[in-house]
């Protein structure tokens, strides 16, 4: 019966991810018409605040930007779909509705706000609003992640009961070194991956199908480890992610018809970190999130490299441009950070299952 059970969430994750895909497929002509008739392209910076950035792509103004909708607009509008069906029919529509209090309230309500302020920052950009061309600053946006993390690091705590249902006990499991109720520490943990995550995801947001295409690894990673929690409305979440993630890289990868924009990637940096804290995978997501670290990681070297010793590291950060300046071409990077994508969640999967099974 347990076997049969699990095939049974086994079908419903895959029922469902085809059902994105091929949902997000269908819903994106309509959205490229939209991008197109109100003109919402891309402002590439201006080449006297970069230089390299702007010679690099100067080609891709005018590209049409905020991509991301059709990411997030079919997973939230299946969510709704299915959940409305479940309700008035029941039956059938219920191995196809993923909304659960416990585990999927969190990650869509954190999707949609930060969808929805991305949505804004791409705006502001498009009508030039904002410095340096429009846009929210970095400070800005600092602030906006950690306001949707802190609501969310709160829900956890006071209304889930944190990961393991029991009132004031926040358990932090150490991959090597065991678990620690972290109490109140939880919150302030919460936020940090949170924030750390969505970062990580705009500033991978440089190429085309780049940031598509690892995160598709990333949340194949952690749709895993949501299935092996036995976690499997999170895990049907999860595959409408990637179904959709898979549609809107059809028209993202080399050339890119369209952008995915702030409102895509705030969405899904924060959704995986999110997702990460209630899979209690937070410590395993820079090994699984890898591409997303070593973009981060060289921006954090270039800056302190500038301000301590007045010299560039690298031609250009995040790191894809500065392979993107020495001559690599675009696709060739792209590619090459998918595979590490690949193999690092992989690497990631294994060391949960090892973690899981009290091995490590």
């Amino acid at each position: 019966m347990l076997q049969e059970a699990i095939r049974i969430q086994a079908v419903r994750v895959l029922g469902v991810t085809i059902i994105a895909f091929i949902s997000a497929l269908m819903l994106t002509p309509a959205l490229f018409k939209f991008l197109k008739k109100f003109g919402i392209k891309k402002q590439i910076r201006s080449a006297e605040s970069a230089p390299i950035f702007a010679k690099l792509h100067a080609k891709k103004e005018g590209t049409p930007t905020m991509g991301g909708v059709l990411i997030w607009l079919s997973v939230l509008g299946l969510a709704i779909i299915f959940g409305i069906l479940n309700h008035f029919f029941d039956g059938f529509f219920g191995y196809l509705n993923f909304i659960n209090r416990a585990e999927t309230y969190l990650p869509l309500a954190a999707m949609f706000i930060a969808a929805g302020l991305g949505f804004l920052d791409d705006l502001l950009g498009v009508l030039r609003i904002g410095p340096k061309g429009g846009g929210m600053t970095v400070r800005q946006k600092f602030i906006m992640y950690c306001v949707i993390a802190a609501i969310g690091a709160w829900w956890f705590y006071a209304k889930l009961g944190c990961l393991d249902n029991v009132a004031n006990a926040c358990i932090l499991r150490v991959p090597f070194f065991g678990n620690f109720d972290v109490g109140l520490w939880y919150i302030p943990i919460f936020m940090l991956v949170v924030v750390a995550s969505a970062f990580s995801a705009d500033l991978t947001d440089g190429l085309d199908g780049l940031l598509g295409g690892v995160s598709l690894f990333i949340f194949g990673g952690l749709m895993i480890v949501s299935f092996l929690l036995r976690k499997y409305n999170l895990a049907v979440m999860i595959g409408a992610v990637i179904g959709s993630l898979l549609a809107f890289l059809w028209n993202n990868i080399n050339p890119a018809k369209f952008f995915m924009g702030d409102t895509g990637s705030m969405a899904l940096g924060i959704t995986m970190g999110v997702i990460a804290m209630q899979t209690d995978s937070a410590l395993l997501l820079p090994i699984i999130a890898l591409p997303l670290v070593l973009e981060t990681l060289s921006v954090i070297i270039q800056t302190i490299s500038k301000k301590l010793f007045h010299r560039k590291i690298f031609l250009s950060t995040p790191i894809h441009h500065h392979f993107e300046a020495i001559g690599m071409p675009e696709a060739q990077i792209t590619m090459r950070f998918w595979i590490i994508g690949f193999i690092s969640a992989g690497f990631g999967v294994i060391l949960f299952v090892f973690y899981l099974f009290g091995l490590i």
